[in-house]
């Protein structure tokens, strides 16, 4: 049972490293997507899913070893928690404070990443807003109303206010 508790932190203690891995990757994309650099926030969204990855491969693990424990506890391994084996180990308190530990490392980075999420969320949301309403100004200037000139024959010969060609201006 030692073993696999040890097992069991070491793997936790690994998942922390990706996770704070993943949370510095948002926290670098936060002025990336303010200062809209696609390239930049591509990459980095790259290097975040090989985060993932390892996250994903370590969580695997932990499963494994989780089993592995409810079998040599009896326990269900549906319901069996890292604040349950936490109160299982009391016991022996130096594995049952080191798991706390870890668990307490764990939740801390968790919650920290759900709030440069939420954030970086946020930013997405309004950077694509912005480019919406930039989108619909240029589609109003393009649409917009005649000035009322009239020629001899009574042909209107006005002026589109706003752009008055109909393709991109790549020299603006």
């Amino acid at each position: 049972m030692a073993s696999l508790m040890e097992n069991l932190i070491d793997v936790l203690n690994k998942e922390i490293s990706e996770y704070e891995v993943l949370l510095a990757l948002s926290r670098r994309k936060t002025p990336v997507i303010i200062q809209r650099e696609l390239d930049a926030l591509q990459k980095i969204t790259d290097d975040e899913q090989m985060a993932v990855a390892g996250i994903n491969h370590l969580d695997k693990q932990r499963e494994e070893i989780t089993k592995d424990i409810a079998n040599v506890l009896n326990k269900d391994v549906n319901k069996l928690t890292i604040s349950e084996l936490i109160r299982l180990m009391s016991p022996r308190p130096e594995e049952a404070k080191e798991l706390a530990k870890v668990h307490d490392r764990l939740k801390s980075v968790v919650g920290d990443l759900k709030i440069v999420n939420k954030q970086n969320e946020e930013l997405l949301k309004n950077s694509l807003e912005m480019v919406e309403f930039e989108l619909n100004l240029l589609q109003a200037t393009k649409a917009a109303p005649e000035t009322a000139n009239y020629n001899k024959g009574a042909y209107s010969s006005g002026d589109t206010y706003g752009y008055s060609t109909g393709g991109f201006d790549a020299k603006q």
